[in-house]
């Protein structure tokens, strides 16, 4: 649950203000800290600090990170240990080879025994970074061969990750063996371009060229592009990006989100038919698989809830008290499309059952006669150690309650959640998912 830009480029001596813009493009998949770190002549410089992208990087920062090499992210923040700059990204770290700085999506499931074993070697660490345990294992293999060394610390590291990592003249991007974190390849005239989402390179003006596959190492130096290791394991990218995280316009591992998401939609038209006068979709990831809904109904769909386009993603708020603030401020119910209609209401999931119970709740007070929820993800009973970072289990409501008891509990007329047959078919059916968050049974195990 974060999101990861590069750029390698042989002319352009100032590429961080074209990555500004993929990480803007990047925005929704964190909003607590942003960073980005250059290559300029050798030197690694970089910012980064708590806040939106606007906001971290007002024009003078953006005029001083000048180099023809960069890498940036934007981080989510539900662990409050994350909220501080030392946990932001990218990671800068120098050592007797140079300087190397790293942008991490994803979770490393070993983390902990690694950095106990370092810390008994006598390294010290600063931040509570993944990522930090993956520079020290780098430099500490490095000899003569950043790649090897690189290769070596992938072999140490299990987990989920989109990674790339940048040294003073190559940039390097891996993903795990299983492909859990999505990552593709773009080029934007003869410079290389990396991405966690495609959306990134359409706002940089780049073409996006293929997907970074599972288990995939590829180096981009000034000779141009390499593959120096290719392990993939059996394919279990998360199915909750496809179904939440990733922005409609994008393309993960090939397959459009927004038509995966109309299909979504559609099979949940079959599955869950109800008599009703207008579909709505919750913002903004519900909306796509309403439309879906809705032609597949033939029910009219109509705007029922309007955004506050400033206000974040409550599931990715990291308080309690925060999320039912953003809940109260993020939406408002349109009262000319909702009074006296019976409503079907259309989500991507329910969490915590917060902002849902508050939903239909302002949608029964705008003078709605009837709400039945339709939610486009089976119940989500486990909770991810893989990067998706959802709660612990006693905060899922479906891990604690049944159907019925949310119906009541949300006040809702009806609820239908989507089956994973029909999910993972909507998604093409013919790549593997880590449907973890709804069996409680994941490709890597916690360690």
């Amino acid at each position: 649950m974060s999101g990861v830009v590069g750029i390698f480029s042989k002319k352009i001596k100032h590429v961080s203000q074209i990555l500004y813009y993929g990480l803007y493009a990047l925005q929704h998949r964190g909003q607590i800290s942003a960073g980005i770190a250059v290559n300029n002549n050798g030197f690694v410089d970089h910012f980064k600090e708590l806040g939106l992208v606007h906001e971290v990087f007002p024009k003078e920062t953006m005029d001083r990170l000048r180099g023809d090499i960069a890498i940036g992210h934007v981080q989510y923040g539900t662990s409050s240990q994350r909220q501080n700059t030392m946990n932001a990204q990218p990671l800068v770290v120098g050592y007797k080879k140079g300087a190397l700085a790293l942008s991490l999506d994803g979770e490393i499931v070993n983390f902990l025994e690694l950095r106990d074993k370092l810390e008994d070697r006598g390294i010290i660490f600063q931040s509570d970074l993944h990522g930090e345990v993956i520079a020290n294992l780098i430099a500490r293999y490095h000899r003569d061969n950043l790649e090897e060394a690189v290769l070596r610390a992938l072999d140490d590291i299990v987990g989920s990750y989109g990674l790339l990592v940048m040294s003073n003249e190559k940039l390097i991007a891996t993903r795990d063996p299983f492909g859990l974190k999505p990552l593709s390849l773009g080029k934007m005239g003869e410079d290389y371009v990396l991405a966690s989402e495609t959306c990134a390179f359409d706002t940089m003006g780049a073409k996006f060229i293929r997907v970074i596959e599972p288990g995939e190492v590829i180096v981009i130096d000034k000779d141009g592009i390499k593959t120096i290791q290719n392990k993939p394991k059996e394919r279990n990218l998360c199915l909750f990006e496809l179904i939440y995280f990733a922005r409609p316009d994008s393309k993960v591992d090939g397959k459009s989100i927004y038509l995966s998401r109309i299909e979504a939609g559609r099979q949940l038209a079959r599955e869950a038919p109800i008599d009703a006068d207008i579909v709505i979709g919750a913002p903004d990831s519900g909306i796509v698989t309403a439309i879906g809904y809705a032609e597949e109904s033939k029910i009219p769909y109509a705007e029922g809830l309007i955004k506050n386009r400033y206000v974040g993603r409550t599931f990715i708020q990291p308080t309690q008290e925060l999320r039912e603030q953003g809940v109260r401020i993020k939406l408002n119910p349109l009262k000319e499309n909702i009074e006296g209609k019976r409503v079907i209401l259309v989500d991507d999931s329910i969490i915590r059952g917060t902002t849902i119970t508050r939903t239909v709740a302002m949608l029964k007070e705008a003078g709605a006669k009837e709400v039945h929820v339709r939610i486009a993800s089976p119940p989500v009973i486990s909770s991810c150690h893989l990067g998706m970072d959802t709660p612990s289990k006693e905060n899922l409501i479906s891990a604690n309650k049944s159907i019925d008891e949310i119906k009541k509990i949300i006040g809702a007329d009806s609820l239908y959640f989507i089956s994973l047959e029909n999910l993972i078919k909507s998604n093409g059916g013919d790549n593997g998912f880590c449907t973890g968050c709804f069996t409680g049974v994941y490709p890597i195990e916690p360690k």
